[in-house]
């Protein structure tokens, strides 16, 4: 089995990477990215593509599967570049994998595409996936989803998945991580327990995490089991809030309104101290909390990291600089004491 994987160098690409390699009816590996790597995972040959702009049908002929993880969340300050990679380059990576007869598409999803929900109980993959109108990452997942929704039914003879994790962590992610959503201005040494005094706590801020090698298992069993369609659900437990962080920081949990943290990422972005636009404080207090139910019945799929230790796992890897490899992870992109983060303006752009 030929198994395309757009987006291979970012952290779940990376780590859908290694699972495929183990993987006995996987033969071959495409690695499509903006920019290439000097070295290739086992099984793996990469090809220079961008979703947005390039010719993607020869670079999926001849695949069984292919695996859209290309998606920009920078430039937070231009909307214009990340609408044109995340809604259109999927879809044209979806019309080209119908011209190019592939046998099954699986999609990127993410919790960002539902709508609003309870944060006491969990949902199904039958909640509404109309995402969250303030955050453009929310906007984006739900426009694709719609995308996807014509695109089964005029290509019924595709099989079409849609994994929806939540937070997805890993150590080698942890400068990617850093740089998408806090910035160069993070003292990373100080992210240690015992060294941050207090964390912010909130009925609603409350969300799922689960370790980007959990998270490939269950593109790996989507992708070799031929009966998988539809929508999984993919996170672990606990979910994180307050008093979780506060518990692995060894801070003090502080109760804060939700009009306080919204303001605070507003001000702090308007002011190019950070990259995340605000939208990503209403995405965290509205989105549910997920039921995996399905993904454990349908794909056998069950998550070996508990989301707190994942947590700590990130954690740790901030606080020592850790990295991947590839352009979107590795450390030295950053430039010496991050100067090329600064330089592109902590949001401007998504170098």
């Amino acid at each position: 089995m030929r198994v395309v994987v757009t987006g291979a160098t970012g952290n779940v690409g990376t780590a859908l990477l290694r699972a495929l390699g183990g993987e006995d009816a996987v033969t071959e590996i495409v690695g499509i990215a903006r920019r290439i790597p000097a070295a290739a995972p086992p099984k793996t040959r990469w090809s220079r593509a961008d979703v947005a702009c390039d010719d993607l049908e020869p670079l999926l002929r001849g695949a069984a599967c292919v695996v859209h993880l290309a998606w920009l969340i920078q430039p937070s300050r231009d909307e214009t570049v990340t609408y044109a990679t995340n809604v259109r380059g999927s879809a044209r990576v979806f019309a080209a994998a119908a011209r190019a007869g592939v046998g099954a598409v699986v999609y990127a999803s993410s919790v960002g595409t539902y709508a609003p929900g309870p944060k006491d109980r969990l949902v199904d993959e039958s909640w509404p996936a109309t995402g969250i109108p303030t955050s453009f990452y929310a906007r984006h997942k739900a426009a694709v989803e719609l995308e996807l929704d014509g695109f089964e039914a005029a290509h019924p003879e595709v099989r079409v998945v849609r994994l929806r994790p939540g937070l997805i962590f890993q150590r080698a992610a942890a400068t990617g991580i850093r740089r998408l959503f806090a910035g160069p201005f993070v003292p990373s040494p100080l992210v240690r327990r015992g060294l941050v005094p207090v964390v912010p706590r909130h009925p609603r801020l409350r969300a799922q995490a689960v370790h980007a090698d959990d998270v490939a298992d269950a593109y790996r069993r989507a992708i070799v089991s031929s009966g998988a369609r539809g929508a999984f659900n993919v996170a672990a437990d606990p979910p994180l809030d307050g008093d979780v962080a506060a518990r692995v920081l060894g801070a003090r949990p502080v109760d804060v309104q939700a009009r306080v943290l919204r303001g605070l990422a507003a001000l702090t972005w308007r002011l190019r101290l950070q990259p995340a636009e605000p939208g990503w404080v209403d995405m965290a207090l509205a989105v549910p909390l997920m039921s995996t139910a399905r993904a454990r019945a349908d794909l056998g799929w069950t998550p070996r990291h508990a989301a707190e230790d994942t947590l700590v796992e990130l954690l740790d890897g901030v606080r020592d600089g850790a990295g991947h490899p590839t352009p979107p992870l590795d450390p030295a992109t950053s430039g010496p004491l991050r100067v090329r983060e600064i330089l592109t303006g902590v949001g401007w752009t998504s170098a």
